[in-house]
């Protein structure tokens, strides 16, 4: 069993920065990918970023490429999320997702854990 907990949510004016955080306990080790996902009230989740347990390969959605960064620490079994650049369409509730197997890396039935979100919101 993973635990996953996400922190660092909460309301920015655009262009700013926010850095989300996702701690995991429990059974870490058998993490494999992990992911952020976010969901716009009204929509469905959209892929945002992932990373490998390694941290050498990193996927982007083309609406956050060059603005979010993805990280991981493995030893303190943390997962970040970097955001620069914020615009109010990035304001959506954001969930921090693990793989234990190999999947698609943008659907959401890869993952197999997932933590209760945290809300990110944009405005003026």
């Amino acid at each position: 069993q993973v635990h996953l907990v996400e922190s660092g949510g909460g309301l920015v004016q655009p262009g700013g920065s926010l850095r989300l955080n996702c701690l995991q306990s429990g059974r870490t080790r058998a993490t494999k990918t992990m992911g952020w996902f976010r969901r716009a009230p009204g929509k469905e989740p959209e892929f945002v970023a992932c990373i490998a347990w390694s941290g050498s390969s990193t996927y982007y959605a083309d609406s956050v490429k060059g603005r979010f960064a993805i990280s991981r620490d493995n030893a303190q079994n943390t997962l970040f999320l970097q955001m620069i650049d914020l615009k109010p369409e990035d304001t959506a509730v954001y969930y921090c997702a693990a793989a234990i197997y190999s999947g698609t890396y943008d659907a959401t039935s890869t993952y197999d854990y997932w933590g209760p979100g945290t809300q990110v919101t944009v405005s003026s």
